[in-house]
């Protein structure tokens, strides 16, 4: 079961995630355009139970299309195995509750969902 929970999640689903490929329990994930957190590893039939809210510590790199700082309040994105704050490419994950300098790779509390 994840370890990484900062405050506890209400909402869980069973999927086939999108993103990664293979999810490790705590990794952050996406399945379509909803963000989450793994709650277990990747079972033999390609599940895992994911948490779709709650606030967890999770690497964020101070980036967009350059690296840009990020501060507490800014929307992150999940984008290509990355949270950080482009929007271009990323699909949106929730909101950063610390800061990231930038080109910096930080574990910082997020909150999951919109």
């Amino acid at each position: 079961m994840a370890t990484n929970n900062v405050h506890m999640w209400n909402e869980t689903l069973r999927v086939q995630c999108t993103a990664p490929t293979t999810p490790a329990s705590g990794d952050p994930v996406v399945f379509g355009q909803l963000p989450g957190v793994a709650l277990t590893d990747e079972d033999d039939d390609g599940y895992t139970t994911i948490a779709l809210d709650g606030t967890w510590n999770l690497p964020v790199k101070g980036e967009t299309t350059t690296n840009a700082a990020i501060s507490a309040g800014d929307t992150l994105y999940y984008d290509l195995g990355v949270i950080n704050k482009d929007s271009t490419n990323g699909t949106r994950f929730g909101y950063a509750l610390a800061g990231v300098s930038s080109g910096a790779t930080t574990t910082i509390p997020v909150r999951v969902g919109y």
